[in-house]
């Protein structure tokens, strides 16, 4: 680590105010703050001595996320190796065939190494096409602003990728980030003052705008050709008995079922949540009133039944385990700067989004995955909850000194 350190110092008077690429600090200064701890700290008395800051917080959350990565790699190997498989065909089409049959064995339904070789090559491309598109938005508005590039895109950069499909165009996906960064964040003053979350406003972007790359039964498995239907899917069309018929609820909860990339794996995201629980970093009200909304919605619809519509046939712990209840609950409900701020607030928000899911799952059988729109739809009623909370905490008080 010397050389870095000593040629960030050899090249960081270049970058100063006044200096040929005074302009350009802030790509200067997220390089070295991305190798080290900022050179410059407050000091005196005033100032509250802690051991977390924004960046160790949101180093945190990038390690939380490493298990639905890894998942999102084998399971899109996984699949596809599984479809090819039903397809007869032995070889991976293309320049992923190249590197596959270099890299791993092939098997009936893929090698471990393979499929998570496989899948890698369908998430490093959108992952890198992310980064680089969305990191030049922030450095391009940093520059502009005369502030730092801040690292929470590092967090967006990496949930964004993993809610798509692996067979997303990679043009599309500079587009949605594009939007999540410029539209939903910057323009509102940058990280801190948006009130949606880029990542799931960029996904709402590309569901509404490119359908027919984003949703339906031929995007979940990256094989041309192929179609499969989301147990979500069956569950919404054929109830409890279609989704048994294609998977087991412990298959489900691993996460090798089709999907989006990264949000199959319930049991990924529960690691993930109890390494952010044990960091103090995500918000236990927010992650137990969500789950704790939908599990009693899903039970009620549970109890009630239809005779009409399927999707009442699915027992609550089934709705766990699919679609991206769990990822959205731990990674993109418990936003800070999206979510509510006040406890009773969290909770009343957590409630809200895990009862919105559930019901746009059961009672909108064209729609059979709510968690995105419900995790929105809570953004934007967070400051409210939180208005009324702090106003009925003021009227309490008046009355107890009146």
């Amino acid at each position: 680590m010397r050389p870095i350190r000593f040629l960030l110092d050899r090249t960081e008077p270049l970058f100063r105010q006044g200096k040929p690429l005074g302009r350009l600090y802030p790509v200067y200064e997220v390089i070295d703050t991305f190798f080290y701890t900022p050179g410059e700290v407050a000091e005196g008395s005033c100032h509250v001595r802690d051991s977390i800051d924004f960046k160790r917080a949101m180093s945190v959350v990038l390690v939380a996320l490493v298990p639905c990565v890894v998942m999102a790699m084998y399971n899109t190997g996984y699949q596809a190796h599984r479809a090819m498989t039903e397809m007869g065909i032995t070889q991976v089409p293309g320049w992923r065939g190249a590197v596959l049959g270099a890299v791993a064995p092939w098997g009936v339904s893929g090698s471990l190494l393979g499929n998570l070789v496989h899948g890698a090559l369908y998430f490093l491309p959108i992952y890198a096409v992310t980064m680089a598109v969305g990191l030049g938005w922030e450095i391009l508005f940093a520059v502009l602003r005369k502030h730092e590039v801040n690292e929470g895109f590092f967090v967006t950069g990496l949930i964004f990728p993993l809610t798509l499909p692996a067979s997303i165009p990679l043009w599309q996906v500079a587009v949605g980030i594009s939007f999540g960064v410029v539209i939903a964040k910057e323009i509102f003053g940058g990280t801190g003052r948006n009130f949606l979350n880029p990542a799931l406003a960029a996904r709402a972007f590309l569901f509404f705008a490119y359908p027919a790359q984003i949703s339906g039964d031929s995007v979940w498995v990256a094989v041309d050709g192929f179609s499969g239907a989301t147990p979500l899917a069956l569950a919404a069309s054929g109830g409890l008995e279609a989704v048994a018929a294609s998977t087991t609820w412990f298959s489900a909860m691993i996460g090798t079922i089709p999907g989006s990339m990264g949000e199959t794996s319930a049991i990924a995201c529960l690691i993930g949540a109890a390494v952010m629980l044990t960091a103090g970093i995500g918000s236990w009200r927010i992650m137990a009133s969500m789950l704790g909304g939908a599990m009693a919605v899903a039970t009620l619809m549970y109890v009630v039944g239809s005779p009409t519509n399927p999707a009442f046939s699915i027992p609550p712990h089934w709705h766990l385990a699919l679609g991206g209840l769990a990822f959205g609950l731990v990674f993109m409900a418990t936003d800070p700067v999206t979510a509510a701020m006040t406890g009773t607030g969290q909770v009343l928000y957590g409630l809200l989004i895990g009862a919105i899911v559930i019901l746009v799952r059961v009672i909108n059988p064209a729609f059979p995955e709510g968690t995105m729109l419900a995790i929105l739809l809570g953004n934007v009623c967070a400051p409210l909850l939180d208005y009324y909370v702090v106003r009925a905490n003021i009227r309490r008080r008046v009355l107890r000194h009146a």
